[in-house]
């Protein structure tokens, strides 16, 4: 089988790590009624040397996107915005709106926002420590933003509970692709009329996550909790409706500077197309791929943060085990494995990791990748990637 290399953008990924992270430029005052505004955002450089079998490495430092970010404060609104611009050849040939939501405060623990923004599946918008993430990122399972209304509480069991509902996912923007210019992994309108023509709406989605006082002392925190996730899907071609169920278990465990979070569940969509009943057409990143219908899916995260090594710099390293095994006969699992070290600066990051993967799109796979497979070989591929906050 021959390969297609596809494109892929990276969403700058950190779950427990200790980096650094910056204000911007602050206009007004959060603590007054007109609240502030702050401007800040990246850029970022990457290499990356891979070896698929095959010669397709770059072999050297490319310019890999600049990103802007705006934040609002006040004492009971809050907001933020957030744009990306990515250079795949030429500079800008992918960008995309990341996040755009309003949000007000109950009171101190409670708040209800609407917009575009994280979904509550999962043990939070991140479900590991690495910059690559694992593959349930390109499933658009985690770090997924979409447009609706979340409703935050908090008890005083120390229980936290997300209410949600997403009336579509956050669209399509600027690429060369159909349907795929966007950051998250959504469904889409297949460039190739053989495939799925599918819109995902109606998202209802709860997570509860409970810490367990029990086992907290000073130095150890443990939590876990899970989510729930059902849609409708609108089958453009068959003019029917399917559905998507999902849920997902979380656990988390901080026994000083070392964090552990496990993350499994099951999904299973029915798109109601007689063609290809069993994956559906995904696409972010400027990409188009197909996934399997049905599955489940994991990520185990470990990492330990050395803090303060010497004048504010910080090294954590960290390895992710990633991976879906689909229910679907005669369908092959994919997996996504990384190890690495994050440093920090400052206002400089750097992410230096190896990834191991098989049936991998956005590492020496095909669109089918996520499906049915491809050739079923471990392919490897070292990731460097520079970022400057401002």
């Amino acid at each position: 089988m021959n390969k297609t290399y596809l494109k892929v953008g990276f969403g700058l990924v950190s779950i427990v790590m200790t980096l650094p992270s910056f204000a911007g430029v602050t206009f007004g005052d959060p603590q007054s009624e007109l609240g502030a505004l702050t401007v800040s955002g990246a850029v970022r450089a990457n290499y990356q040397d891979k070896h698929y079998g095959e010669l397709a490495s770059d072999e050297k430092v490319k310019f890999d996107a600049a990103i802007l970010r705006l934040g609002y404060e006040s004492p009971d609104w809050f907001g933020q915005a957030e744009y990306r611009c990515y250079q795949y050849d030429t500079f800008c040939d992918f960008s995309t709106l990341v996040s755009g939501s309003m949000g007000y405060r109950l009171n101190s623990t409670d708040n209800i926002s609407v917009g575009l923004q994280p979904i509550p599946f999962g043990p939070g918008r991140y479900w590991d420590s690495s910059f690559y993430a694992g593959i349930n990122n390109t499933m658009g399972l985690q770090d997924a933003l979409n447009l609706g209304v979340n409703y935050h509480f908090e008890m005083p069991s120390a229980t936290k509970v997300d209410l949600a509902y997403f009336a579509t996912d956050g669209g399509n923007y600027h690429g060369e692709s159909k349907d795929a210019a966007r950051y998250t992994g959504n469904m889409v309108t297949s460039s190739d009329p053989l495939k799925t023509d599918l819109n995902e709406k109606n998202m209802w989605m709860a997570r509860v996550d409970q810490e367990l006082k029990f086992l907290t002392t000073d130095d150890l925190k443990v939590s876990l909790g899970g989510s729930y996730w059902h849609s409708d899907i609108e089958n453009k071609k068959a003019s029917a409706d399917g559905t998507r169920n999902a849920w997902v278990l979380f656990n988390r465990i901080n026994y000083k500077n070392l964090n552990i979070v496990l993350t499994g569940g099951k999904q299973s969509i029915s798109n109601k197309d007689a063609l290809s009943p069993n994956s559906s057409a995904f696409g972010s990143f400027d990409t188009e791929y197909d996934i399997a219908n049905k599955g489940y899916f994991y990520t185990l995260d470990t990492s330990y943060v050395f803090n303060n090594v010497r004048d504010s710099f910080n090294i954590t390293p960290y390895m992710v085990l990633s991976g879906f095994n689909k229910k679907e006969q005669g369908f092959d699992d994919s997996q996504r494995n990384i190890v690495g070290v994050a440093w920090g600066y400052k206002n400089v990051s750097l992410y230096t990791e190896y990834l191991m993967s098989k049936n991998d799109p956005f590492v020496g796979g095909t669109t089918t990748s996520l499906a049915a497979g491809d050739d079923g070989k471990w392919n490897k591929l070292l990731n460097i990637m520079l970022i400057y906050n401002f």
